[in-house]
């Protein structure tokens, strides 16, 4: 066992990130690390690293096991050259193999005990060489490098003047170089490009430590885990699954199941616990005793009788209130649009027409005469790497961004749900239920209503500052605004960023049954499979239409 972590907890003031949080990591594991934006994944992996201290709990990693992590954010290394990181990786072989040459000199002229001893610590020393790749140094180094996509990079080039993208995959594979027996990774599919990722799945599934994996990419869990823990974003407590993330996703579909029957069972028992109540009370006051000339005995059975339905009713009432002080909530309902959607408004006429669109910024041009049409029923996902535009057209469709030339065209009946980035429409100085409020056309016991059934927050939550959230939960207020906001035509850009996966596939489920025109930009291929629409790809100023076939 490599890594054991027992009832970590932390907390900032009087915000509890993780409760009691425990997990254990053994050779040849791979456990997706999963969980809203903000429950504390990033937090687990620095308190393990030792760069934050847990209020309680402990981390115990076995004795001689190296570790190495890959944070979020790579140190950019001021005044070292690429092939300077690489020494630095590997100095833990090349030290080893010095070893290995001084004991192999010492064993010559050994005998007897000291040449046991010596000839033990050499065979360790080679043990652990030949664990940590030493046997094949320079390939490996050329195979991780190209598989990353920066084996063209200069080796003497300083790592300061590298782009973000290259530093993040530079960074990465000087990790795996070093072949750490524990191998910590916050999201490491960042700044990768299929044929990367491709790579990093394919090296990951058979690598011989123990890996801890924070990640968004749900194709990338499956491909690589072999078990998944989950942080609660409620109870900031873990638990785990066995299996990748079908596994995971299947087990978390027969919770809900579960959930549902239980909430319906006590539902029904509820029900009948005040019927029986009520009926019995009924009954009581119709209750005459028999016809007894003893008047002493007739009252005698009446008081008899009162007292067994009083102690019936007082123990359905004690039932009843044993239940109702801890009910099972009820389950949210699924996420599902309403669209203000009448196809006769747009009858024979395209809700929305791009045509001969062209924008730059300075002397690139980003989009170069983009002409499309977006129909009745079109559903549309843009991909292309960072900067080709995706979000510029998205802007341009919704009118948050001008063209330089050409003309987008909305039809008179169209109403546009917009999802962006960046969360733009939401006041940071506003609550919850006020941002939500915003442009809605219902009471506020209605607008309550929706955000409690739709299960994105809890009723504590609405009283809470927009800009108190965290990432996760701000996406779930743009969704449930998107979800409550009527349009008739979506525009999404990255909508899978930021949101936990139960949210994140209540989306998706959603979206298969919107009737309207959707166009959305993505990089995530589960979504992009599961959109069931047209892939378009954005590069080089163009948009080519099912240009892409996604694995």
């Amino acid at each position: 066992m490599f890594l054991t972590i027992s009832n970590i907890s932390k907390s900032y003031a009087f915000h509890q990130v993780l409760n009691q949080v425990s997990l254990t990591l053994n050779a040849g594991e791979r456990v997706g690390l999963v969980g809203a934006n903000g429950v504390g994944k990033s937090t687990l992996l620095k308190i393990v690293t030792g760069e934050i201290e847990a209020d309680s709990g402990s981390v115990l990693v076995t004795p001689g096991a190296k570790m190495g992590y890959l944070p979020q954010a790579i140190a950019s290394f001021e005044g070292r050259t690429v092939d300077d990181l690489i020494a630095d990786s590997m100095r833990h072989l090349r030290d080893l193999e010095a070893r290995m040459r001084a004991l192999e000199q010492q064993m010559e002229i050994a005998s007897n005990g000291a040449l046991d001893a010596l000839m033990l610590e050499y065979g360790e020393a080679v043990e652990q060489f030949e664990r940590y790749g030493g046997y094949e140094i320079e390939h490996r180094v050329d195979t991780v490098l190209d598989g990353l996509r920066v084996g063209h990079i200069p080796r003497d080039r300083a790592f300061a003047t590298l782009s973000g993208g290259e530093k993040a995959r530079v960074g990465l594979a000087l990790l795996l170089l070093q072949a750490p027996d524990v191998l910590l990774l916050d999201e490491p599919t960042n700044h990768l490009d299929l044929a990367s990722l491709t790579w990093l799945e394919d090296y990951l599934r058979v690598y011989r430590g123990g890996i801890l994996i924070v990640s968004h990419d749900r194709e990338f869990l499956n491909r690589t885990v072999n078990a998944i823990v989950e942080i609660d974003e409620h109870t900031r407590s873990a638990k785990r699954y066995s299996g990748d993330y079908d596994d995971y996703h299947a087990a978390k579909v027969r919770e809900r199941r579960k959930w549902e029957a239980e909430y319906e069972r006590q539902q029904e028992e509820i029900k009948a616990l005040r019927l029986e109540m009520k009926e019995t009370a009924r009954r009581n006051s119709n209750y005459r005793a028999h016809s007894d000339s003893d008047k002493y005995i007739r009252n005698a059975k009446i008081a008899t009788h009162d007292h067994t339905v009083s102690r019936r009713i007082h123990a359905a009432d004690e039932k009843l209130k044993r239940i109702e002080a801890n009910p099972i909530p009820k389950p949210p309902e699924p996420l599902r649009f309403d669209p203000a959607f009448d196809p006769q408004m747009l009858k024979g006429r395209m809700p929305a027409i791009v045509s001969g669109v062209t924008k730059a910024f300075g002397e690139r041009a980003v989009l170069d005469d983009i002409s499309f049409t977006l129909g009745l029923h079109s559903r549309v996902v843009l991909v292309g790497p960072n900067g080709a535009g995706k979000t510029t057209l998205l802007k341009m469709l919704v009118g948050l961004d001008k063209q330089d030339r050409g003309d987008v065209y909305l039809n008179p009946a169209v109403k546009i749900g917009y999802l962006d980035q960046e969360g733009i429409d939401l006041d940071s100085s506003k609550t919850v239920l006020e941002a939500f409020a915003r442009g809605m056309d219902y009471t506020q016991q209605q607008l309550i209503t929706i955000l409690l059934r739709s299960g994105l927050f809890r009723y504590d939550d609405l009283s809470k500052q927009v800009g108190q959230l965290s990432s996760g939960q701000k996406r779930k207020l743009q969704i449930a605004r998107l979800i409550a906001g009527h349009a008739n035509l979506l525009v999404l850009d990255e909508p899978t960023n930021y949101v936990s996966f139960d949210v994140l596939e209540g989306l998706e489920d959603a979206l298969r049954e919107f009737p309207g025109p959707v166009i959305a930009a993505s990089h995530d291929r589960r979504f992009i499979k599961q959109f069931q629409g047209d892939v378009w790809e954005v590069r080089e100023g163009q948009v080519v239409k099912d240009a892409v076939q996604v694995e």
